[in-house]
């Protein structure tokens, strides 16, 4: 359990003593669930939405989006880039931690150098910074490797630790959630500027937030005094706590119950196109696959059973049958909502399991083989069912998926623990923080490794230098006919060789309360900011 930082207790004791403050009469609780837990409170612990989205009632970062989704100053009051390679943030001032300490540039210095610790799980934010430098208490220089004039887009989710607090437990060192390191500090305690204190936390069980009094920003709508997260794995438990009015909020909701909540009391679904693409990967980088019964080589090294897998998954039946009609099958790993889409490439040949059979036995599969498919099943909309039917379908082909479905601790710990990327096929879900296409090239599909730190989230380790190339290209492009031809030209090349199975963008699927008032995030990060409770 979070122990209370001095301006928490001196906020509580306020509440109980101070007549009209924060009386019963005004006081509003919140109450929301989600399908599972933040896995760590450390800000720089797990590269993952639901994770980042909640820790960022609690830490804030140098700008962060509005509720139109526009890019706006949080920590940094502005930034002009000064020199090609140098951008200069000049830092809001008066901002506080929770525990009272005064927020100053050399929080944000350490934070860089946090990022690029071992257990940090933000590297791919670390690989665009080569320094940062201290220009007086409220100002820093960012110095990058090379030109880039998105800078500031991509930093929302890199969020500012207080360096005194850090030393001061020990945990200067991110918290390597992948190797289960949660004795860290912060991982299980929190001490950041946002609009929300962590007053308890239970992992897995509940986590309680407090407003924060002595928030910087005294125009934030929400009226929220106290909120209550709790994790609910179950869909059909999630919703009945929200028909039931035991919280006000959950999220996701199944596709399925959406006419149920419709005709529900008090209820209603809430509904919308998310900026997530769902897909399948596959291990093309190991030389023998480590879950399958081929010994000696991996078959997804021959670019033809990675297209064989392609033409046998059905994504208009996926789109059908799983997700009732309420997914948007997809050809690119980006969605439309995402700065690079090009709609012209955005195209799926129907299903095809007989040119799959044939392609299958081309490579010398002719008999099919067996594999273990890596899939979370509490992270994504229908998760595990879409792993099931991609299954069956496969089974056509004559290839026997052996389906290993886990919570989403287990299944990160898996895929992605200690950088081992120990996985042979997987379902993946990825939504680009900054909306713009780099950000998925560079974490997804680029060549992992290396010093320019790229490729952290390619678990299946595709490859092809040229992509590498553009990618840095594509980051300090100025020219935005330029910067899309060479965006097209990774997503060609991609195509051609299969690097991924990209499926659909799947639903923003949320219930919530006629109480309250909640404001839907395209990357489904959910906002206290802007969360009300009607009077």
């Amino acid at each position: 359990m979070t122990k209370l930082s001095k301006s928490l207790k001196a906020f509580l004791v306020g509440t109980s003593v101070l007549a009209g403050a924060a009386t019963a009469a005004n006081a509003e609780t919140f109450r929301w669930a989600f399908q599972g837990d933040a896995q760590t409170l450390d800000p720089h612990g797990l590269f993952e939405t639901f994770t980042l989205g909640f820790q960022g009632n609690v830490y804030e970062g140098l700008v962060k989006r509005n509720d139109k989704m526009e890019m706006v100053g949080a920590l940094a009051e502005s930034w002009e880039n000064i020199e090609p390679t140098v951008w200069r943030f000049k830092l809001r001032q008066g901002v506080k931690f929770h525990d009272g300490s005064d927020f100053k540039s050399d929080d944000v210095v350490f934070s860089v150098n946090r990022l690029n610790t071992e257990g940090s799980d933000m590297k791919v934010v670390a690989g665009l910074i080569k320094e940062a430098k201290v220009v007086d208490d409220y100002t820093v220089d960012i110095i990058t490797p090379a030109p880039n004039p998105i800078l500031p887009n991509q930093f929302e989710i890199f969020y500012i630790m207080d360096k005194q607090w850090a030393e001061a437990n020990k945990t200067t060192e991110a918290t390597n959630v992948k190797g289960g390191d949660e004795g860290n500090h912060a991982n299980l305690n929190a001490n950041g500027t946002g609009p929300f204190i962590v007053k308890s936390r239970q992992t897995g069980v509940k986590t309680v937030l407090v407003r924060n009094p002595d928030y910087w920003d005294k125009n934030m709508k929400s009226n929220i005094t106290e909120a209550i997260f709790t994790p609910i794995a179950q869909d059909a438990t999630r919703v009945a706590a929200l028909i039931s009015g035991n919280v006000d909020m959950a999220y996701p909701m199944p596709v399925q119950d959406w006419k149920r909540l419709d005709e529900a009391d008090g209820v209603k679904p809430l509904a919308g196109p998310e900026a997530r693409t769902i897909f399948l990967g596959f291990d093309q980088l190991r030389d023998e696959l480590t879950a399958s019964n081929i010994k000696g080589k991996n078959p997804f090294k021959d670019v033809r059973v990675r297209k064989a897998f392609y033409m046998a998954i059905d994504v208009e039946a996926i789109k059908d049958k799983v997700m009732r009609g309420a997914s948007i099958p997809s050809g690119l790993m980006i969605a439309p909502q995402v700065n690079g889409f090009n709609a012209k490439l955005n195209v799926r040949a129907p299903a095809d399991p007989a040119g799959a059979k044939k392609l299958m036995a081309d490579a010398g599969y002719g008999d099919g083989f067996e594999v273990t498919m890596d899939c979370p099943n509490d992270r994504y909309v229908n998760d595990e069912q879409i792993c099931q039917a991609s299954a069956a379908m496969l089974a056509k082909i004559g290839v026997k998926v052996n389906l290993l479905a886990q919570t989403k601790s287990k299944y990160f710990g898996k895929v992605l623990a200690q950088n081992n990327y120990d996985t042979s096929f997987f379902l993946l879900g990825w939504t680009p923080s900054t909306f713009d296409s780099h950000n998925v090239i560079s974490s997804l599909i680029a060549c992992r490794g290396g010093e320019d730190k790229l490729g952290a989230f390619n678990l299946g380790g595709y490859c092809n230098p040229k992509i590498n190339e553009l990618t840095a290209k594509i980051q300090s492009e100025t020219d935005q006919a330029k910067r899309q031809a060479m965006i097209d030209e990774v997503w060609q090349i991609h195509a051609d060789e299969v690097g991924h199975i990209p499926l659909h963008q799947q639903p923003l699927s949320w219930g919530v309360s006629d109480k309250v008032d909640v404001v839907q995030r395209p990357d489904n990060q959910f906002d206290l900011r802007y969360a009300v409770v009607n009077k």
